[in-house]
């Protein structure tokens, strides 16, 4: 499979999202890496669903877009886009690669703000905790009237033997990946 690592992406929440039905909206997520698709589940008649789902993909390019689309499931047409938005990793995995391993818990290792070159809503800070970095983000969402996405992310190193065969020592991984993400950048 040749990936860096694989992504956890935490969907937590819809708000405010358009109505796409007479009154209200059956959204559900999708999340597109290059051909990976994974979605959430629908939420009927919400148009600020609470999903608190944890989709993952793999991470085989740091330069590949990660795109959300939201969607409202219809029964006898196709389903109405509802909008969506990119996730930029590139300011998460530059934390990573600090390798500040003994930070104290809810250190903030570094704080994105909105720009025309991101779906920010808000700032979004990158965040050590127990022994983990995450990013939470709210994304506002292109192509339609209104709504925004609330996710986290969360890095996994890729189990060894799905990349090296035989080999089961996930730290040997750990530098073979971080080397990786240096020759991309």
């Amino acid at each position: 499979m040749d990936a860096l690592g694989l992504l956890r992406i935490r969907v937590r929440r819809g708000i405010n999202l358009a109505v796409r039905d007479t009154r209200t909206s059956d959204p559900y997520v999708v999340v597109q890496c290059g051909s990976q698709k994974v979605k959430t589940r629908v939420e009927k008649d919400n148009c600020n669903p609470v999903w608190d789902e944890e989709l993952t993909i793999y991470i085989k390019d740091l330069n590949v877009p990660i795109t959300l689309s939201v969607y409202d499931k219809d029964t006898f047409t196709g389903d109405d886009s509802m909008g969506n938005a990119q996730i930029d990793i590139k300011p998460y995995v530059k934390c990573l690669k600090m390798g500040l391993q003994s930070l104290p818990d809810g250190t903030k290792v570094e704080r994105v703000q909105p720009s025309s070159e991101n779906c920010l809503a808000d700032e979004s800070c990158v965040v050590w905790n127990k022994g983990k970095m995450s990013q939470e983000m709210r994304l506002r969402l292109r192509n339609v009237e209104c709504g925004e996405l609330e996710v986290e992310i969360e890095w996994l190193d890729v189990p060894v033997h799905m990349v090296f065969g035989d080999i089961v020592r996930t730290e040997l991984f750990a530098v073979v990946t971080w080397n990786s993400c240096y020759a991309l950048m």
